[in-house]
């Protein structure tokens, strides 16, 4: 995972893989030979993802280290990004790329809750009801314009992404592990639309914006589409990773240290976002627990088995975009969350 995780030309990009100190990191001491070559195996066949998906998508090698990093703290995903930059074929390919289960649910304005968690249906047979499970019961979902639904229909995965589980009739019904809801939306059309409500954008790990790509990209999408390139046929995108990986990556992530100052530092930004003059909404103590695994993820996957500062900064703003709320007269000023954020990782003081 050579690239920042983050989405803009001013983010602090993070530390590449082979870089680690020859120093035995804090937290290496007394792990076992067959526990760090289990990592080391899952951390080799998460980076490959990144090959298999730049098969069918040219570029956007941050957002496929997003999704990875998401995968490994099991949490969910909002990809945001005008019509036509390949979000719902990058999902699919992801989804080739793991052995894990895929689903798509497309959201429209007469979706209904039951369309996504299932429902009880009557069997003639038996004379009973049994419960049909909905798309929701898989490993990776994705939920495909999502703000294109109603906010009834919005919520009924409010459940599952925070539980991981599906309420019906008063009986819960758990879902497979790993679960992650990768949601795309637009983010210029309003029409038609309803926006996620805080309590739900809250839910999700990251929100990565997904950038149109370069002229060099570009040129290179045409001359593929050229030579009988067809975005449908997923065909050669081979399976490179899957839910022992992942299990084996969470492992290792969840041993990677944290210095007392670092964790201090999560939580002066988070808390300087609730003074800022330019938010009336800062962030919750949810999204500094989800800052924390996302630097810690993040680490990992650059060979480290401990947290500095700079992974901190790299994934501030896709960790904490979506948990932030703009004053009016802010917006009207042209400020914009990752702006105010920019400003507090500029403000706030960085341990050494």
């Amino acid at each position: 995972m050579n690239h920042p995780v983050d989405l803009g030309k001013d983010d602090v990009p993070g530390p590449l893989p082979g870089d680690a100190p020859a120093d035995t990191p804090p937290g290496a001491a007394g792990v076992s030979e067959e526990i760090r070559r289990q990592a080391e195996t899952a951390r080799a066949a998460l980076a490959a993802l990144r090959g298999e998906v730049a098969k069918t998508v040219v570029g956007q090698d941050s957002v496929v280290t997003g999704l990875v990093i998401a995968l490994l703290c099991r949490g969910h995903v909002l990809l945001e990004g005008v019509p036509g930059t390949a979000k719902t074929l990058l999902i699919k390919t992801l989804s080739r790329a793991l052995d894990l289960d895929f689903k798509r649910v497309q959201f429209t304005p007469d979706l209904m809750p039951g369309d996504v968690t299932g429902s009880l249906v009557y069997d003639n047979r038996t004379a009973e009801f049994e419960f049909r499970e909905g798309p929701v019961f898989t490993n990776l979902l994705l939920a495909d314009e999502i703000n294109r639904t109603p906010p009834k229909t919005q919520a009924s995965l409010l459940e599952a992404m925070e539980e991981r589980q599906v309420s019906v009739e008063g009986a819960a019904r758990p879902l497979p592990d790993p679960f992650v809801v990768c949601a795309t939306q637009n983010p210029i059309e309003y029409e038609g639309t309803y926006p996620l409500p805080e309590a739900q954008l809250d839910r999700f790990l990251v929100k990565l914006t997904v950038p149109v790509p370069t002229r060099d990209e570009e040129i290179s999408m045409l001359q593929r589409h050229a030579a009988g390139f067809d975005p449908r046929d997923l065909s050669e995108v081979k399976a490179v990773a899957g839910a022992a990986e992942l299990a084996a990556g969470r492992a290792a992530v969840r041993a990677v240290h944290l210095d007392p100052k670092v964790a201090a530092y999560v939580v002066d930004l988070c808390r300087a976002t609730r003074q800022s003059p330019s938010l009336q909404l800062g962030v919750s103590p949810r999204g500094a627990t989800a800052l924390l695994a996302t630097s810690r993820a993040w680490a990992w996957l650059s060979g480290r088995d401990y947290v500095t500062p700079d992974d901190v900064k790299a994934l501030a703003r896709p960790t904490l975009r979506h948990r932030v709320q703009l004053r009016p007269e802010a917006e009207l000023e042209g400020a914009t969350a990752d702006g105010v954020l920019e400003g507090i990782l500029a403000h706030v003081p960085a341990p050494r």
